[in-house]
């Protein structure tokens, strides 16, 4: 053990291993008791893996939970977590490619990194519930210190970033800072009347108090009367809090940096003291701010809003980044038209997309995209019930098909991505993530049932067997959320429900919409979430897509709105170009663009485009996904190794480029074989001319 940690851990634990010492004074106003856990024993529990070491991640059998002991919650956290964002089949390049194991790495032989990790709940005034987390690896050196930034991808907890930032931040012996970013696993349990504390456990919401990670901002009348009307129903943190959290996420990243000084101020104490150890500060810290999807997003925002010096580089992979619309310039790929309505929020296409893919998955050229796993009847349904509203012109299914994808392609969603979508249409992604930022944005209350959805545990109607109705979520289940929810319903058992379906509350996926009687999957309530933005009268169904809804949304929106003044602080942004969440021209690509103009000449921002990469690299261990694309992550260790070498060393930083990846298909036996380094040729420091995204201020060419 390293000298100065080992005094350290002397001083503060009497050279013990101890989970879950508290510190009794907050050291910030709104700051909780902070919570400090030391996972020092060979062998033991550790920060990165949960005490599972890289083999058992790798090993899709659940981990055992017990709800009653937090450190068990958390192992199935990370397990769960981890999984969640890295593929870690056998052929798909995890311990070869990436993971715990792969060089350079602080891990022991079996991939765990031990060392002491901070955890506190905050509360701003804004409304907004944070969990903020710490964790110091046990050969951090404090005189060549570094912090990397992990807020949560999606909306997941504390852990999200455990697979990507946080572990190559602690591999690299780096300090690794964290936060659920105001969403996380925060479920109010209302026929319970449960909520989630700090460490997953469950308890009575008046028992949690201001413990509660989250509690829906209501009555206990109020909750008596909903749960009367819809019983066995949640709220949740990130969509039912009231707050719109994403507005400060960048806010809530500066935040993780405060309490990962004062952590690692406190762990250096003794040693400090002895004089081996400095004060540190952003003077003598490197910090990289970093993450993906979502956590990307917020530490671009926190880029934007630090003080000067405080970060020293960025990278972030598909971030979820909503640029301010600037006309002055157009995006053209290859030798395609120019596309100049760019910067699009992604509310704004997510429910463009929303409406017309469930028709499109029935499109010829979809009819082999992978997992496109919806009944075809339903999708029949949905293209004729656009028809009837006048949203399709096409009268045979076929040609209805093929005129939503046109649609949803001709709002800047590229054609690359049309193979991957029907997989996620399937698997509700898009939709989940429609109806939670619509209640976000709009600050909702659970009690709107904004367009007629709520959550609730769902199942099958032996009387209905296509329908999936409103059930209690089994107590089992709701135990567990903080180790295996994901932030977003539908996730660990809970559901997005349809309240509004003729035949009563059902999954919204298989539902019907009461104006047709058709199942559709629920045209109705989705027309009503694109009326939110749109306002077309044809589409305003529902009491909630009144004008004052519709204003709440619109300002919730502009509140998310990035402005890309890095000042000239090192970025790197990865994004992959069939990414079916995030679509490219309305994010990775205008923000680079956008950053430019800001920036001028100080401008170091590089954007890295890479083919056959989706958002969801889990995805790549199924079948037709594994063929067709190749792991994204790998393109974000790169880019994250090229930063670091760029601020401790001097070296270049790649120029902007597209990098052309070869899938790995099928062998003449008609298996897929294991991804290799063939597949994935590096982000390069002088790419050739074919391959160089250029910007000239008016134009961002994209190569094919």
């Amino acid at each position: 053990m390293d000298g100065w940690l080992a005094a350290a851990l002397i001083a503060l634990a009497g050279g013990g291993a101890v989970a879950g010492e508290r510190d009794r004074q907050p050291p910030r106003q709104g700051w909780g008791e902070v919570v400090v856990s030391r996972y020092l024993e060979s062998g033991g529990n550790d920060l990165l893996t949960g005490g599972l070491g890289a083999a058992r991640l790798a090993d899709p059998t659940p981990v055992p939970v017990d709800p009653a002991d937090p450190e068990s919650l958390r192992t199935a956290a990370i397990f769960n977590n981890y999984r969640a964002l890295v593929d870690t089949s056998p052929g798909g390049g995890y311990g070869r490619l990436y993971g715990p194991l792969v060089a350079p790495t602080a891990a022991d032989a079996a991939g765990r990194i031990y060392g002491v990790e901070y955890l506190t709940l905050t509360a701003d005034r804004h409304g907004d519930k944070v969990t903020l987390m710490v964790q110091i690896p046990q050969g951090f050196d404090p005189r060549a210190a570094c912090i990397v930034t992990a807020p949560s991808s999606g909306s997941r907890g504390v852990y999200g970033a455990i697979g990507t930032a946080g572990e190559w931040g602690l591999k690299r012996n780096c300090a690794v800072a964290y936060t659920d970013k105001g969403t996380g696993t925060g479920a109010h349990d209302l026929a319970r009347d449960e909520v989630g504390l700090l460490r997953g456990q469950r308890v009575d919401a008046d028992e949690a108090g201001n413990r509660s990670t989250f509690t829906a901002p209501i009555s206990e009348r109020q909750r008596q009367r909903f749960d009367t009307r819809y019983p066995d129903h949640f709220a949740w943190k990130h969509a039912h809090s009231q707050t719109n959290p994403e507005a400060r996420w960048g806010h809530h990243v500066l935040q993780s940096l405060d309490f990962a000084f004062y952590a690692l101020n406190r762990e250096l104490a003794a040693a400090r003291a002895a004089g081996d150890a400095p004060l540190l500060d952003q003077d003598n810290t490197l910090v990289i701010a970093s993450s993906v999807s979502n956590g990307g997003a917020a530490s671009l925002r926190a880029a934007e809003l630090a003080r000067p010096g405080l970060i020293d580089g960025v990278v972030v992979s598909e971030p979820n980044v909503n640029p301010i619309q600037d006309r002055r310039f157009a995006i053209q790929q290859g030798d395609g038209s120019k596309l100049r309505q760019h910067s699009r929020p992604l509310y704004d296409y997510l429910t463009l997309v929303d409406l017309y893919q469930g028709c499109a998955i029935l499109a010829p050229a979809n009819q082999t995209a992978p997992l496109n796993l919806t009944p075809p009847a339903l999708g029949e349904n949905r293209c004729n019930s656009l028809r009837a509203r006048g949203l399709l012109r096409a009268t045979g299914l076929v040609e209805q098909a093929e005129e939503a994808q046109r649609i949803i392609n001709g709002y800047g969603i590229l054609p690359e991505q049309n193979a991957v979508a029907p997989g996620y249409w399937a698997s509700y992604v898009g939709q989940a993530v429609a109806v939670t930022y619509a209640n976000a944005y709009a600050r909702a209350s659970v009690l709107e049932n904004l367009c007629g959805f709520s959550f609730a545990a769902v199942g099958t109607d032996p009387a209905s067997p296509t329908l999936d109705r409103v059930v209690p979520l089994p107590e089992s289940a709701a135990a567990t959320l903080f180790a295996t929810a994901n932030g977003i319903p539908p996730t660990a058992g809970v559901a997005v429900v349809n309240n509004d379906a003729p035949d009563g509350a059902v999954r919204d996926l298989v539902s019907a919409s009461r104006s047709t009687g058709r199942q559709d999957q629920n045209l109705d309530g989705h027309l009503c979430l694109r009326s939110l933005i749109v306002g077309r009268p044809t589409m305003a169904l529902w009491a909630g897509s009144d004008r004052y809804r519709r204003h709440r949304l619109a300002d919730g929106i502009d509140q998310i709105l990035a402005s890309a003044r890095l000042r000239g602080t090192p970025t790197i942004l990865v994004h992959g170009r069939a990414d079916a969440l995030i679509a490219p021209n309305h994010s990775s690509r205008p923000y680079y663009a956008l950053s430019r103009l800001q920036d001028g000449r100080r401008s170091r921002i590089s954007y890295v485009e890479v083919t056959h990469a989706q958002h969801l690299d889990a995805f790549n261990a199924l079948p037709g996904y594994d063929e067709r694309f190749i792991p994204l992550h790998h393109y974000f260790v790169q880019a994250m190794d090229l930063m670091y070498a760029h601020l401790t060393e001097g070296d270049a930083l790649p120029p902007s480029q597209v990098v052309r990846t070869l899938p790995r298909g099928r062998d003449a036996e008609g298996s897929v074989p294991p991804i290799e380094l063939e597949n994935l040729p590096p982000i390069s420091l002088t790419p050739a001319e074919d391959a160089r995204i250029s910007f000239d201020g008016r134009t961002l060419a994209i190569p094919d």
